[in-house]
């Protein structure tokens, strides 16, 4: 690019790749730096499913270890066996665990009833599964204000919640989040997002997947173009629908 064209970006949004930024700074010094919120939330997506996964390996080791420590015979055990009642808790505690990273990734405002009860389950057997799950939640809603001091606020409290949570996989997404600070508050104030783009992304993935490939690049950007485009084309036989334009 000239130096010209360079001089006239003003916003370069993307993750957090630290060589997005390098280059923001050696070539584009004078423009501002935003991380689109989708990929914040990623990050705090991993987290959150680190520590499911780590719950989980617990909950089935504890339950490997109650079923050694009561071993039992052939045939059902009897229904007032509180051994085997303790054994079959753990085990159902295990399965809820490994069962639950749909809920858990799902925002709350969107969560069926279903979801809501394992979910309630989850704050009252595994606080620190639950936990996570909060600072996961706080983080996203934050991204959602409008007010720019407000958001500053909200993620102050996030960073001191996260840096004294006790888990170790938010402490290190506080690191990382702490290092953005000032990228992700730029893309809160300018209102950025790469939503579009990502979708546009997930729709070209999608198109050559389902083609298992092309033979040469033009196939594949002619069927892009016919896919993400409001290109219309006339079937035989088939009436042309009218598309009012907005």
């Amino acid at each position: 690019m000239t130096p010209k064209q360079l001089s006239s970006i003003r916003v370069v949004t993307g993750d957090g790749a630290r060589w997005i930024t390098d280059c923001v700074n050696e070539f584009t010094p004078e423009c501002e730096r935003c991380i689109d919120p989708f990929h914040v939330v990623e990050w705090a997506m991993e987290a959150l499913d680190e520590v499911r996964r780590e719950a989980w390996r617990e909950a089935h080791a504890k339950a490997v270890q109650a079923e050694k420590a009561n071993p039992r015979g052939r045939g059902r055990p009897k229904a007032d066996d509180p051994e085997a009642q303790s054994i079959a808790d753990a085990k159902a505690k295990a399965e809820q665990i490994k069962k639950s990273a749909f809920t858990l990734g799902k925002a709350q405002e969107h969560l069926t009833e279903n979801q809501k009860l394992k979910l309630a389950m989850i704050a009252e057997n595994d606080k620190r599964l639950y936990r996570a799950y909060s600072l996961k939640e706080h983080l996203r809603l934050l991204l959602k204000h409008k007010d720019i001091a407000e958001a500053e606020a909200e993620l102050k409290r996030w960073l001191w919640r996260s840096s004294h949570s006790r888990i170790s996989a938010f402490k290190e997404l506080y690191k990382k989040i702490k290092r953005h600070k000032n990228h992700i508050l730029n893309t809160i104030r300018l209102g950025m997002s790469n939503a579009r783009i990502e979708a546009t992304n997930k729709k070209i993935k999608l198109i050559i997947r389902k083609a298992y490939g092309f033979r040469n690049i033009q196939n594949m950007l002619d069927m892009v173009y016919l896919v993400c485009s409001n290109l219309r084309v006339q079937l035989p036989n088939r009436k042309m629908k009218l598309v009012r334009s907005a």
